[in-house]
């Protein structure tokens, strides 16, 4: 465990590096408008003339944890609101459930943003606008914990069946799009740092395998418009690494500090998932993390994610993983279930600590695999009156019929 801290470590330090605007050996950038800082001469300390003035050592970057381990709980703000009930393992309330993560060992929490939350038809668990992040990632941080911030550039949920446009965007041509996602990118960052929010890690885009921003769903809807594969010219492409790029930008000049997470859910397909980075690297796309989704439901037993790991470390990339999603029911099955893990993990508070431990001592033994985020770890409908009174996702770190922490919210701590 030692020598893969020290590894980590040092891994962090190099992206830190092209984070701040360094090279990266293994895709190097030319300087473009897309850039934000000028590149360093790698060359410049050994032809360095005599006479030249140094310049002044910058400050040290902030200390970011070099590991990430933690959940994404980007509803907590209403679940406690409408009276979720949130215990520990032995039934004692907890006061601030962010501090009280934090004290079973998770470093972070992840939080998704949506443009205009009111114009999307799940007004359930779509609430996340900028003011309500705000919000929320201030607690996040006041609690000692980083926050990943998910933009989802769209009125409700994206993912690879759904990238939708912003209403309030719709009208926009391609190159006002790239100017749009920048000024709100940077908008939003901006409004985040004022607001002691400041994000340690941002995922420019949800699930983004297909692309983003395809237009609106009544304009679009099956049409194969700006999807990347499904209907994959180059230009879907170029489209894509335009806007993306964009978004990078607004992100390196207001968070330089950030880590930045290019997010796939192509787990289950190394072959679509390693051809998607060759592409964002032969883009050279300027990020840190590649993030992953790995639900075992969908996805496959943890075979199917060490081949993606193994897949993706063969590709060279020099990039850190990160889960960003994982989760396994406590009780019963989830909605669309493909893969039955049941036999191995049954669907039991043991069986889904088992699955943790299980996931867990495999991703320790990859170097590169810097974080684990459990999706929907706050779903609690204990106390919870409104729309929230019925839990529907049991899959989440908490007994929504007593409102106690299960076993698998505690072994999360063992990733570090």
């Amino acid at each position: 465990m030692k020598t893969r801290h020290l590894l980590l470590s040092a891994l962090f330090a190099l992206l830190a590096t092209t984070a701040c605007g360094g090279s990266d050996d293994d895709s190097p950038k030319q300087p473009t408008p897309e850039t934000p800082q000028e590149q360093k001469d790698t060359t410049q300390n050994d032809q360095q003339p005599a006479d030249t003035t140094v310049t002044p050592t910058p400050d040290p970057e902030p200390d970011i944890a070099p590991l990430f381990v933690g959940g994404d709980m980007s509803l907590l703000t209403k679940y406690e609101a409408q009276g979720a009930q949130y215990k520990d393992k032995d039934g004692k309330a907890i006061g601030n459930l962010l501090t009280f993560v934090r004290e079973q060992g998770w470093t972070g929490v992840r939080v998704r943003l949506m443009v205009d939350p009111t114009k999307s038809d799940d007004q359930k668990q779509v609430v996340q606008d900028l003011a309500y992040v705000k919000a929320l990632g201030r607690r996040v941080k006041d609690a000692g914990l980083q926050l990943m911030l998910d933009f989802h550039y769209s009125d409700t949920w994206a993912d690879p069946g759904k990238q939708w446009t912003p209403a309030a965007w719709a009208s926009l041509n391609d190159t006002q799009l790239q100017q749009q996602i920048y000024d709100y990118t940077r908008d939003c960052l901006q409004q985040l740092a004022d607001a002691g929010a400041t994000p340690d890690l941002i995922q420019t885009g949800n699930e983004i395998s297909y692309g983003m921003l395809w237009g609106t769903e009544a304009a679009v809807g099956n049409n194969q418009t700006n999807r990347c594969y499904t209907n994959s010219p180059q230009q879907n492409w170029d489209r894509f690494f335009a806007l993306l790029r964009q978004a990078i930008k607004a992100c390196r000049e207001v968070c330089p500090y950030a880590k930045i997470i290019i997010h796939s859910e192509r787990t289950s397909k190394p072959a679509v998932l390693t051809d998607f980075f060759d592409r964002i690297k032969a883009a050279q796309i300027d990020y840190d993390v590649i993030g992953l989704s790995y639900y075992p439901y969908f996805h496959g037993p943890l075979n199917t994610l060490e081949e993606a790991l193994k897949q993706i470390w063969s590709k060279h990339y020099g990039k850190h993983v990160l889960i960003v999603e994982t989760g396994y029911p406590w009780k019963w099955e989830v909605q669309g279930t493909e893969y039955d893990y049941t036999g191995t993990y049954p669907y039991t508070n043991a069986g889904q600590k088992a699955f943790t431990s299980a996931l867990i001592t495999m991703l320790l033994r990859h170097s590169e695999v810097c974080g684990l985020a459990w999706w929907y770890a706050e779903a609690n409908a204990k106390g919870t009156t409104g729309d929230l009174a019925q839990g529907w996702y049991n899959a989440g770190l908490f007994d929504q019929e007593t409102g106690r922490a299960l076993d698998a919210l505690y072994e999360l701590k063992n990733f570090k």
